[in-house]
């Protein structure tokens, strides 16, 4: 008799904590597949940390192999699922498409970036969902304040060093309040930058910043920031943005070469691809965390539309502490459907929150005691700590080299502009030259998982949502995308050596498929392989011209898509 399959979408916080749960019921009884583009699953508290050059980007990333040895992972992203025939087609890094049969079948997809009608935004913000984008703001907030130290003409300085961030939710919050520290620390140890003053700026349309939170934790964050000389502005947002800036709400234009978007996450667009009842863009669920009518069917996390039984009437908000603890819950109900215990239905209740500030501030309410300064980074470190399932020492070992040593500020220009869009469905994933994003629901069928799809087929797809991607193995026009997970890293990705045919530095010379390696961004295609233009606005190579991402502007020709 063989198992049944369980197959997971997702390793985000619920995919992971479902997963986790499972298999440590299951005891081998059930074949559990974890679906994802990545290897790794993100612990997203922490990224502003990794922007601020706390932590370095591994610290906030656990091996699910490692840590879910009985688990089957799978590297892709899933195109549509076909409830009917039970079975999820998905694409693989190099663009091979595959088929995952289930016996339930679990959606915890996650979110995206939300977006807003606001003209610009698209074309010149970046999000702050993934570990790309917390690379490209490092590396382009560094790079602003070196540019801005070399620059003669007091305005274009002014403009360099503000930092415009919209939203002042937890990630718009503690953006703000770690880039202030990160960015003073660099003008404060350099003689050569005496008289810079870096600005940022934190708009929201709310009344108050964290307007989620108890007003008591919002005062607390409001006062740290503008402390430390964050310009909070409230009930103010982006009504356009340019090359040279951002036009306010309230008429202001204000000069920047940066705009970070934290105004919020919109479910992950797969779950609307089903044709299933939704709220709001989620799936509606009962409170067992089953898809009515579909009772192999379950989701949970920011995908899924939860009752909230604490507040009837209501669902549980999109949060990474309701996305864990549905985990929970639906690897319980997922067992107790094979005859393993009974059903729970997923209630809650609030222990607190916490949001890091920088250095030893933080706000916090444990079990409803409002704390402040010290105490308050104490419990948040703490918390974070207890949190994570995995890299605890490594951490902490990060946060202690932290105090008492400076801070690196250096750019490694791995992730580049254009790489990282406002705009995508899988920003855990940057984006690489010459493939075309592809939208959920488009991939066609392919071979069941564990055989070899695609291999000598003419025309095989490409990695989905990697516009700008090569062709995969085999397939005409050359090898598979070098920054794929389970392909070899992109030179100038992270993993890989850094590119030599960066704007300073000599091509990369023994490239498949033609000559020295000019198809990167900043030089001309390389014979033989796929046509990629660099972006309008870079600039030619040139020793002034810093690696990495070179103007926020940057973006995909016409052509290339």
């Amino acid at each position: 008799m063989s198992r049944p399959r369980i197959v997971i979408v997702g390793a985000g916080f619920a995919g992971y904590r479902t997963a986790q749960t499972l298999s440590r019921l299951a005891r081998g009884r059930a074949e559990i597949v974890l679906l994802n583009p990545t290897d790794y699953f993100l612990y997203l508290p922490l990224l502003p940390q990794v922007a601020a050059g706390i932590l370095e980007p591994r610290r906030v990333t656990i091996s699910l192999s490692g840590t879910l040895p009985h688990v089957k992972l799978v590297l892709g992203e899933s195109d549509r699922i076909d409830l009917d025939a039970r079975q999820v087609h998905y694409t693989g890094p190099e663009g091979e498409g595959g088929i995952l049969s289930y016996d339930r079948l679990v959606l915890a997809a996650g979110s995206v970036n939300k977006l807003l009608p606001i003209p610009g935004v698209a074309e010149h913000a970046h999000g702050f969902r993934g570990l790309p984008e917390a690379l490209y703001l490092r590396d382009h907030v560094t790079r602003q304040v070196e540019l801005a130290a070399t620059t003669d003409d007091p305005k274009r300085c002014a403009s360099r060093c503000t930092f415009v961030v919209v939203g002042a939710g937890y990630t718009g919050t503690e953006v703000a309040a770690h880039g202030q520290l990160f960015t003073d620390s660099q003008v404060s140890r350099h003689p050569m930058r005496t008289g810079m003053r870096p600005r940022w700026i934190l708009l929201d349309i709310a009344d108050r910043v964290l307007p989620e939170l108890d007003e008591r934790l919002s005062r607390t964050a409001d006062t740290v920031l503008r402390e430390r000389g964050v310009d909070v502005r409230m009930g103010t947002s982006v009504k356009e943005a340019t090359h040279d800036g951002v036009l306010l709400t309230d008429g202001e234009f204000v000069d920047t070469q940066t705009l970070v978007w934290c105004v919020g996450v919109r479910p992950d667009p797969l779950a609307e691809s089903l044709g299933l009842p939704m709220e709001r863009g989620r799936l509606l669920v009962d409170p067992h965390l089953q898809v009515p009518g579909r009772p192999e069917v379950f989701a949970c996390g920011d995908a899924a539309a939860v009752p909230d039984l604490e507040k009837p009437g209501s669902y549980t908000p999109m949060t990474a502490q309701h996305a864990w603890r549905q985990g929970k819950v639906c690897g319980h109900n997922i067992a107790a459907s094979f005859g393993d215990g009974e059903r729970r239905a997923y209630r809650h209740k609030d222990m607190g929150f916490v949001v890091d500030l920088g250095g030893v501030k933080a706000a916090a309410n444990p079990l409803g005691v409002n704390l402040s300064g010290i105490a308050a980074g104490a419990v948040t470190r703490g918390y974070h700590l207890a949190a994570m399932p995995g890299n605890r020492v490594r951490v902490a070992a990060d946060w202690l080299l932290d105090a008492v040593l400076p801070r690196q500020a250096v750019q490694l220009g791995l992730v580049r502009s254009w790489s990282v869009p406002l705009d995508t469905a899988s920003p855990e994933l940057a984006r690489v030259p010459g493939m075309p994003e592809r939208t959920r629901g488009s991939a066609p069928g392919g071979p069941e998982a564990g055989t070899e799809p695609g291999k000598n087929q003419p025309g095989g797809e490409p990695a989905r949502n990697q516009p700008g991607g090569e062709p995969a193995r085999n397939q005409p026009g050359g090898e598979p995308a070098r920054n794929q997970p389970g392909g070899e890293p992109a030179r100038n990705q992270p993993g890989g050596e850094p590119a030599r045919n960066q704007p300073g530095g000599e091509p990369a010379r023994n490239q498949p498929g033609g000559e020295p390696a000019r198809n990167q961004p900043g030089g001309e295609p390389a014979k033989n392989q796929p046509g990629v233009t660099p972006p309008p606005d870079q600039p030619p190579p040139g020793p002034d011209v810093a690696p990495g991402p070179v103007r926020r502007t940057d973006r995909f020709t016409e052509g290339d898509s």
